[in-house]
This record gives C-alpha cells, sequence and structure tokens, in this order.
C-alpha cells in the first residue's frame, strides 16, 4: 500500500444534503444497472443462512432491491420475500429478473412511506442500498418489521486496494482533472482500514436490537474496459457530473486502460455483511 495521509472513506457515506438526490440517479438507466453492477459472492449467503437464519421458507423483507442481484439468489435458496424498491425502472426489471420466482413479491414504493404489513418477517435484508434510506426511520421502521428475535442484515460494498493496483494510482489524475471534489492523491483504502462501526453504532442507539455481528469477504472482479466503463456510468457521483465532465473522465478512464493495461483492470470490492437482532 503506498504511502497516504488521506483517512480512509467509505464509499456508502453519501452527503445528506445531497443523499435524495443521487438515490434518484440509478432508476434513469435500470437496464444498464442490471447489466453492469456485479453481483455478491455465494459466501456471503451462506453468512445470511448463519447468521441471520435466512433459510429455505424465511420470511424475508428486502429494502433496496435495486434489479434483484440479492434477490434472485435469495429466491433460489427458497425465501419468501417482499421486495421494496423506490425506482420504477428497477422495479420493472427485477421482476422479470424474478418472473419464475412464485414467492417474492417486488413493490414499487419508498421505503420510509411503505405501509408494514401486519404479519412481520423473519429477516429485513438490505444489500448496498440501507445507506441511501433516510437515517431517521431506516433502524426503526426495519425494527417494527421483524418479529422478536429477527434479523436485521445489511450488505455493504467497498472498494479496496488490490486487483490492479497502479491503474487505482493512475486513473487518480484522471478524476482530479475531472471531478473537482476528488480529493488529491486519493487511493482505495486497505480492506483492513475500513471501519463498520457507524453501523453498529447506528444499531445501538435505536435501542430495538442487540450487537451487530460483522463477517466480510473479498472478491476480485476482472473487467474490459467497455464493461468498465458502464459501470462507472452506473455510480451516482460519476451520474451526477455534469455531461461533458464526466464524459472527459470516462474518455480519460479509457485511454488510460486501453494504453497501459491491455483493455482489462481488476478491482477488489469489500462485501460486509453486519446482523443484529431485534429485541
Amino acid at each position: 500500500m503506498p504511502d497516504n495521509t488521506t483517512p480512509a472513506r467509505r464509499d456508502d457515506r453519501p452527503e445528506e444534503s445531497r443523499r435524495a438526490r443521487l438515490s434518484r440517479t440509478f432508476d434513469e438507466d435500470a437496464e444498464l444497472y442490471d447489466r453492469a453492477r456485479p453481483g455478491y459472492p455465494p459466501e456471503l449467503y451462506d453468512g445470511l443462512t448463519e447468521l441471520a437464519g435466512v433459510r429455505p421458507g424465511s420470511r424475508v423483507l428486502e429494502v433496496g432491491c435495486g434489479t434483484g442481484q440479492a434477490t434472485v439468489p435469495l429466491a433460489g435458496r427458497g425465501c419468501r420475500i417482499t421486495a421494496v424498491e423506490a425506482g420504477p425502472h428497477m422495479t420493472a426489471v427485477a421482476r422479470r429478473n424474478l418472473a419464475g420466482a412464485a414467492a417474492v413479491e417486488v413493490v414499487t414504493a419508498e421505503f420510509e412511506s411503505w405501509p408494514l404489513p401486519e404479519e412481520p418477517f423473519d429477516a429485513v435484508v438490505s444489500a448496498t442500498a440501507f445507506h441511501w434510506i433516510d437515517p431517521a426511520v431506516r433502524i426503526t421502521k426495519a425494527a417494527d418489521a421483524l418479529r422478536p428475535g429477527g434479523a436485521l442484515a445489511v450488505v455493504r460494498s467497498q472498494h479496496v486496494w488490490g486487483g490492479t493496483e497502479e491503474f487505482f494510482v493512475g486513473v487518480q489524475r484522471c478524476y482530479e482533472r475531472f471531478d473537482p471534489e476528488t480529493p488529491p492523491g486519493l487511493r482505495p483504502p486497505a480492506a483492513a482500514d475500513i471501519d463498520g462501526s457507524d453501523h453498529a453504532e447506528e444499531v445501538t442507539r435505536s435501542g430495538r436490537f442487540g450487537p451487530t455481528v460483522f463477517r466480510r469477504y473479498e472478491q476480485d472482479l476482472t473487467y474490459a474496459t467497455s464493461d468498465y466503463l458502464d459501470l462507472l456510468r452506473t455510480y451516482s457521483g460519476h451520474r451526477a457530473l455534469p455531461e461533458a465532465a464526466r464524459n472527459g473522465l470516462l474518455g480519460c478512464v479509457a485511454n488510460l486502460i486501453d494504453g497501459r493495461y491491455g483493455g482489462r483492470v481488476t478491482k477488489r470490492y469489500l462485501i460486509e455483511l453486519g446482523v443484529s437482532r431485534s429485541r
């Protein structure tokens, strides 16, 4: 890891003033999101079974299902799922992806205002989406949705140091040129430097759950240039850039991958599962 005095920062801490606006960008191109966004490793679902008790027949509420990246594997494991997603285009793609899953209902609604059903759930699961929910509501409403002893399972993803390391050093020059909010010298943090205590503390403050148990997984994914650009186009911060800046950034990234890395780069993800049991 190179010398770097910039504190490790998470990918999933949107500024509260921009949270609602940025959260709506994902629905602008749901087909791209479905095609470009990676799924999760099988070990994650094993962790959901072990830590959260998610198994065949479990009644699961999924918050922010997107186009079904986690919903499809959960349905394949025999869960009964109600998946709530705010974006109408995202829910349309999710319903298509889950067309053969009779035990899954996909609801187009904002979780904050969606009326909870009378029957409680065994688990509330949110995969790379919980940070987009209003922090004044998300923990307490998740607790309200659960039976006593039910599990809140929050999955968070983070780009960490690894993969094609030199590329992620060099590409910062593209970001510093086209995105003025990029801190100079920014590097992906080491997985060991990623702190999950903010979520555990939020859960504890609610008084509705016991201690949060964490499990972590790492995966390396390799992208051709066009696939990596598609991935970047799904990120809220990239989508929020002015068109000229976004196009300039993507062109700079493409030139770097093609010119120095043979048209392929590998990105390392840290996937963190936090499970808390309701009181």
